[in-house]
């Protein structure tokens, strides 16, 4: 399990719960539960993140609110 902040929340348009990792370009999952897009998502970010290592690309580490805040990021709710 990495540390990097994910956004979740329901999707009325598809019917089901969407969890995000900003940090990580295109990183999403969804789930019939909150429970199912939470663990659906770790798989996704370790898969990412595989790929990422294995093609020798770097990607960010965990941000976490206060040094998103920092570097001028922007959390809309």
């Amino acid at each position: 399990m990495t540390r990097h902040e994910v956004i979740l929340y329901w999707s009325e348009e598809d019917r089901v719960f969407i969890a995000e990792v900003p940090e990580l370009p295109g990183c999403a999952a969804d789930g019939a539960t909150r429970q199912e897009a939470l663990g659906n998502v770790e798989r996704v970010m370790a898969e990412w993140i595989e790929t990422a290592t294995e093609l020798g690309r770097p990607f960010p580490g965990p941000m976490g609110r206060a040094e998103s805040a920092r570097v001028g990021r922007h959390l809309i709710r």
